[in-house]
């Protein structure tokens, strides 16, 4: 599929007219199964024991007189079995301990504890006590990969590449009180984005690359002003206002709009609400970096970002936005950032979100704008009514996920902050989008820069204890873009073989117009801790 023109787009057409077929199918009208929902049995009390209406009392209690009427209380539970005494305690009897996992270092309080705790400290003030407690915990990732991305790799001009790598994701976490903490994260096998791996076979053979780097990611604090105010007061508290301070992680819209950790510090203004606007509860939270901001159009970390983020269920739906103004430390490439999107459930059978992002303001160095755009995304999921022949006892269809989500991008639209293990940010669009931060696994062109397309596939999650996806996604350039039109077909499975150990395999073809078709392969263990 090399080749410079193309008078049709098979793959394109194919998925456009399954993506509509599928809808038609899904949605016809299953009547039978409604009427059948709609019979359901009238309720039959059974006697609460052999002797109804018999009661051993305390000769101290007294019967009230008739109880009100039915316009101040409602009707009482219907129990459609006798009463069984004995199962009502096994409840607390028969219940036994259970084999989860635990963090390696606990200190103080356990994340799994149980019994009376003596007094706390009271070191904060009486009304916000001490909890204190240290715990460590993360997971380790080996994944070992096929990968050809398509592009020749000096010295030996190759464009394949087999490797076997490893992430270690390290948090440590101090409590101070139920509000308080101090958190730490850290990767130390990997620096700049690159992971200690053995290069296998390829571009570079039986090679060796250790990246050690214990640097701190994250470092911040986190706690609420109420409750340290009434610790220090010794009032009640009448105010909630969390903040966070340090090198703090923010990310916003699954990571859409924002996935970054910045050198600032943000609060939240949150469980509000407003009954004239139908708002059951809102969120306001409000941000400054002023340090180690990346975005991809910027060069360095040196730019400072200043914002907002909410969101309000309403409207029987889920409404996020924001505002964000990167101030570039390199002249002209300062702009402004907006988004919103929508969530809703229609009908019970279609989940569909619309985003939107929106760069402007941006001035541009030599005529070169990095940050001038605008990106449409549209996610859409399907809650399927039939079972397509399968034995129901076996099958569920709220675990069965057919997806259809599309994007088209104007000129040069950015996330308002990307950290650089972060991917593009067209990650939730599909899998195809989504490369594994340990080994180069290939994607499709992610960054959504005049282009269009989408993803078509269906998810399988069996019991929710493993996962199963394939897809078919496509992606078209326009106007001054130099890329041609990109395709790939991918599936993931994963499930977990212990309380602690998670497989998971990934394959993914790409074909490019143009340029090298792409592949990657790949085989990965996963231990939490």
């Amino acid at each position: 599929m090399n080749r410079k023109t193309w008078t049709t787009n098979p793959l394109l057409i194919g998925t456009l007219l399954l993506a509509l077929g599928v809808p038609c199918i899904l949605f016809a009208d299953d009547t039978k199964a409604d009427d059948k929902d709609k019979k359901d049995a009238p309720c039959v009390p059974k006697p609460l024991h052999a002797n109804e209406g018999q009661h051993d009392m305390s000769p101290a209690a007294r019967l009230l007189p008739d109880p009100p009427g039915a316009e101040l209380f409602k009707a009482d539970p219907c129990y459609t079995q006798p009463y069984n005494a004995e199962a009502e305690l096994d409840v607390y009897r028969r219940r036994n301990m259970i084999d989860r996992p635990r963090p390696p270092v606990e200190l103080g309080i356990r994340l799994y504890d149980r019994g009376a705790y003596t007094p706390r400290p009271t070191w904060f003030g009486v009304k916000d006590p001490m909890m204190p407690a240290f715990m460590m915990y993360g997971d380790l990732r080996l994944a070992g990969a096929y990968n050809d991305n398509g592009v020749p790799i000096a010295p030996s001009g190759k464009t394949d590449q087999s490797r076997v790598a490893a992430r270690l994701n390290l948090d440590m976490d101090i409590q101070l009180t139920p509000t308080e903490r101090i958190h730490a994260f850290t990767k130390p096998l990997d620096r700049n984005g690159s992971f200690t791996r053995y290069e296998v076979d390829g571009a570079v053979k039986d090679k060796a690359v250790d990246n050690f780097d214990f640097n701190i990611d994250t470092l911040f604090f986190e706690g609420d002003v109420g409750a340290m105010l009434q610790g220090w007061t010794g009032k009640n508290n009448r105010i909630d206002l969390p903040i966070a301070l340090g090198r703090v992680p923010i990310v916003t819209q699954n990571g859409v709009w924002i996935e970054d950790a910045i050198d600032g510090g943000a609060f939240s203004i949150t469980a509000k609400n407003s009954p004239k606007l139908d708002i059951s509860n809102m969120d306001f939270t409000f941000f400054a970096g002023l340090d180690n901001v990346t975005t991809a159009a910027e060069p360095g970390d040196k730019a400072r970002v200043f914002g907002m983020a909410g969101f309000a269920d309403l409207l029987r739906g889920y409404l996020e936005y924001g505002y964000g103004y990167l101030d570039a430390d390199v002249s002209g490439h300062s702009y402004h950032n907006v988004t919103a999107a929508f969530s809703k459930r229609y009908r019970g059978r279609v989940a569909n979100s619309v985003r939107v992002i929106a760069n402007f303001g941006q001035e541009g160095v030599g005529g070169v704008k990095t940050a001038d755009g605008v990106l449409l995304l549209v996610e859409n999921s399907l809650v399927p009514r039939r079972h397509f022949g399968f034995d129901v006892s076996t099958f569920n269809p709220l675990n069965f996920v057919p997806y259809f989500n599309l994007f088209a991008g104007f000129k040069s639209p950015q996330s308002l902050a990307r950290g650089a293990d972060s991917g593009g940010v067209l990650r939730n669009t599909g899998l195809a989008f989504e490369s594994d931060g340990v080994t180069g696994y290939p994607t499709l062109d992610a960054t959504a820069h005049e282009a269009y397309g989408g993803a078509l596939g269906v998810e399988y999650l069996f019991g929710l204890d493993r996962q199963i996806v394939v897809e078919a996604a496509t992606v078209q350039h326009r106007g001054d873009s130099l890329l041609g039109s990109e395709h790939s077909l991918s599936a993931r499975y994963q499930r977990p073989f212990t309380k602690v150990w998670i497989v998971r395999l990934d394959a993914m073809k790409g074909w490019r117009q143009g340029r090298n078709d792409i592949l990657g392969l790949r085989l990965e263990l996963r231990r939490k801790f």
